[in-house]
């Protein structure tokens, strides 16, 4: 059994896919988010959430939140390891190549490890899809499996420069969920596939939580999968997710002038200099920033930098210790 995706590319996905580039360049005009690594975080965190939940993850917005900051929450051992692992996996985001079948099998290890026997393997058992008690979907045989898989890595790197790779990432979305090739794990990996395709395009969608949009319209999601199995093509799958990513950079857009209009440009300038997990001194910073007046630079650009968040001391038991160093705050 070969797998060949079948769709064709209407007026309306190359009106969507031009409403989607305008948005684009006008989110990147706020410095592709690296402004702004408060709203990076929370987007990440966010996507997390959204996908586990998507799966039936009991755990809240904040418990994530806490457990991605390490910290200890009640809850059920496995959805915790769940929201671990969707972790681990989401900060490779700018390490693996999306383009290549074993670094599949690899990430969908990192998300599966202690859940399920066969972590970073094909399933070797048969898969459906239930709603209830009644089996709505069966996927191909365990043995076709990988001859399925290998022609559809095949198909997207033969493929992705003619198409595009935002309309291919769809296409890639719906042929993981519809050869469903891991025994568990194939919704939260299709989803994180999709955003590092489109993260090897446009590197700013590592922090579009379209996740989110997809938890929101979570059963328009698994009926338009479910039609697109019955049809045989995925021409509603990509317009479904086409109107997703465009609403989730709507989001984030609307969140970027928020924030803009509310912190003040030294406070967006100075975060803008500073790398993650990097302490800084305030003469290493003063000299990023290019200023002498360290009055000027305490009153105007640390202080309120600290007062609202946005970087924290090494040492603030002692905010005037001459050992003093600054980093962008985690969440």
């Amino acid at each position: 059994m070969s797998y060949e995706p079948a769709f064709t590319i209407s007026p309306e996905m190359h009106h969507m896919a031009f409403r989607i580039m305008e948005k684009l360049v006008r989110i990147e005009r706020y410095g592709t988010l690296e402004s702004n690594p408060h709203l990076k975080i929370q987007n990440m965190i966010r996507a997390i959430h959204s996908s586990c939940s998507i799966e039936g993850n009991s755990l809240t917005l904040g418990q994530v939140t806490d457990i991605i900051n390490g910290h200890r929450v009640l809850g059920p051992e496995r959805d915790i390891r769940e929201v671990q692992n969707a972790y681990a996996a989401y900060s490779l985001l700018e390490s693996f190549d999306p383009c290549n079948l074993n670094e599949m099998l690899r990430i969908h290890g990192t998300l599966t490890e202690g859940l399920i026997e066969e972590s970073g393997r094909f399933r070797s058992g048969e898969e459906g899809v239930f709603s209830g008690n009644t089996c709505i979907y069966v996927a191909p045989p365990p043995e076709k499996v990988p001859g399925m898989m290998a022609d559809l890595f095949g198909w997207l790197n033969s493929s992705h420069d003619t198409v595009g790779l935002l309309i291919a990432s769809c296409v890639f979305h719906y042929g993981l969920v519809f050869i469903h090739p891991f025994a568990d794990g194939n919704g939260r990996i299709a989803r994180l596939w999709q955003k590092a395709l489109l993260a090897k395009w446009r590197p700013v969608f590592r922090w579009i939580p379209i996740e989110t949009r997809i938890w929101m319209a979570q059963q328009e999601y698994y009926d338009v999968i479910g039609k697109c199995n019955q049809v045989g093509n995925s021409d509603a799958f990509i317009g479904f997710m086409l109107r997703v990513i465009l609403s989730a950079l709507e989001d984030v857009e609307y969140a970027l002038r928020t924030a803009e209009e509310s912190v003040p440009w030294s406070v967006s300038k100075l975060t803008a200099v500073m790398k993650e997990d990097v302490w800084y001194t305030s003469r290493e910073l003063m000299e990023l920033l290019k200023m002498s007046s360290r009055p000027m630079f305490q009153t105007n650009y640390l202080a309120p930098a600290i007062s609202r968040d946005f970087i924290e001391m090494e040492y603030p038991d002692s905010p005037r210790s001459r050992y003093q160093r600054y980093r962008l705050k985690k969440y």
